[in-house]
Parts: structure tokens; C-alpha cells; sequence
């Protein structure tokens, strides 16, 4: 009874703890060119200004920055959702030889920072002629070895004798693994490509290494230019941040069931 009548009070200062920051963005993006210029700048603005969410499509060509990021991102997560649980599946339920080794080899990856694969990176994508193109920006990271083990973990518990069913009944690898395996990995799936999204949706540092152009920026890169352009209008730079932030808060609320349910279960499995 005593913790029930204190464990909501502390998640509740928990919960306002951690969403003051992005209340105050917000509020921050709604303020005016004056409001912006006291200190503290106004929590609650006395002024709401609309047009800031209008005005920065006309001081930087974010509008491309975001369909740039949108479509990195996405392919990038659509590909992981294609690859990933090929990969799992291979390693789950097909006998090979070296399999355990080679498992091992790509949970080792895990272990090797990108910043040490970043130069060779590089260097072969300068070979391929892939500077400043999208493809430079996407195949790079087409798989990555966690969502490979996480597919594993989630296809090993499922019966082999579902897979030996469809063999006998003349069912290919690829039909097997689409009509009986996929539909057992909805909370896998949801969480992989949340992570995913979210990281390349977020990621700075390899955009800024193969882009120069403009036009291949991504949002988080224009975030910089506007800054590094002389713009100190928070006001401006807090609405352009939201666009950072809005479509991953909007992505998580859609897939947050999936999500929970595929942490959850991916550590009993």
C-alpha cells in the first residue's frame, strides 16, 4: 500500500523531469523575435507566434533537408526489414558448416566502433563513385548485426516442423520464410525498424563525410547550416528542431505496442 501511494508520485516527477525539455523547445519555437531576447526566455510565451513553423521554410530549403532524411531513413529501414530476418532465419533453422563461427563473426561487429570502420568506409565508397549520392548515404547500412540477432532470437523458438510442413508440401525457402515465419515477428520487426529509423534519422556524422551539395543534406545537417549561417533566432532554430523530433515522437506512439512487447519477449527468447 505504501509503495502504491508513492511509487505515482515519483513518475510523475519522473515524467516532468524528462518532457520539460522538449515542452520548452516547443514553447521556445512559439516565441517572438523579442520574447527570445529575455532570460529567461518565457515558459509559457505571452505572445503565440505561429509564423515561426512558416518562416523557416524561407531562410533554409528545409523542406528538402526533410524529404533527404525521410528517404535515407526509410529505405535504410526498409532495407533491415528485408535483410535482418533473412539473416536470422539462415542462422536459426539452417545446419551449415560454420554457421556458429560465423554468427559469432557478426556479433563481433557489434564490438567495433564506426568510428575505426568509418575511414575504410570511406575510402570504398570514394572507389565505387559514391560521394554525394544516395546510395552512398544507404547501402553502407543496408543490415546491421543487432537486428540480425534479435531475428535470430525470435525464430529459434519457433517449431521446425511448421518450416518441414511447407517443404513437404512443396513450399520454396523463400515461400516459408514469407507466409509462416514473417507472421511470427511483428514485435521483432517494430522494434528493429524503430531503432533503426530513429538512428539514422538522427545520424550526422556519415552524412557530413559523402555530402557536399546542398541538395543531398540531410535535416540534421541543415540544423548545422542554419546555426553555422549566422542565424541566432532560437525561436526559428527551436521550430526547425521540432521537425527533428516530431517525426520520431509520432513513429514511436504508432509502433510503441509492438515495441514494449518485442523488448520484452526478445529477453525470455
Amino acid at each position: 500500500m505504501v509503495w502504491k501511494a508513492v511509487r505515482y508520485p515519483i513518475l510523475a516527477v519522473a515524467v516532468v523531469v524528462m518532457g520539460f525539455p522538449f515542452y520548452y523547445m516547443l514553447a521556445v519555437s512559439f516565441a517572438t523575435d523579442a520574447q527570445i531576447h529575455w532570460f529567461p526566455i518565457p515558459v509559457v510565451p505571452r505572445q503565440i507566434a505561429w509564423e515561426n513553423y512558416a518562416r523557416i521554410w524561407d531562410v533554409a530549403p528545409f523542406g528538402r533537408f526533410f524529404l533527404n532524411s525521410l528517404l535515407v531513413a526509410g529505405c535504410i529501414t526498409f532495407l533491415h526489414l528485408v535483410f535482418d530476418p533473412l539473416a536470422g532465419y539462415v542462422f536459426a533453422k539452417f545446419r551449415f558448416p560454420g554457421r556458429e563461427p560465423l554468427f559469432l563473426v557478426v556479433l563481433g561487429t557489434l564490438m567495433i566502433p564506426f568510428f575505426l570502420r568509418m575511414i575504410p568506409l570511406y575510402w570504398l565508397v570514394v572507389q565505387i563513385g559514391w560521394l554525394n549520392t544516395f546510395q552512398g548515404l544507404i547501402i553502407p547500412f543496408a543490415s546491421s548485426a543487432y537486428g540480425i540477432f534479435l531475428m535470430r532470437q525470435f525464430i529459434l523458438p519457433l517449431p521446425s516442423e511448421l518450416m518441414d510442413a511447407g517443404r513437404i508440401d512443396g513450399a520454396s525457402e523463400l515461400r516459408i520464410f514469407t507466409w509462416i515465419v514473417v507472421p511470427q515477428l511483428g514485435p521483432a520487426l517494430a522494434s528493429v525498424g524503430l531503432f533503426t529509423f530513429v538512428y539514422q534519422w538522427n545520424n550526422f556524422l556519415w552524412p557530413l563525410l559523402i555530402t557536399s551539395s546542398m541538395d543531398m543534406r540531410t535535416l540534421t545537417l541543415g540544423l548545422t547550416f542554419f546555426y553555422q549561417e549566422g542565424y541566432t533566432r532560437w525561436n526559428l532554430m527551436a521550430a526547425a528542431s521540432m521537425l527533428l523530433f516530431l517525426p520520431i515522437f509520432v513513429l514511436f506512439l504508432l509502433a510503441q505496442r509492438f515495441f514494449i512487447k518485442g523488448m520484452v519477449t526478445s529477453g525470455f527468447k
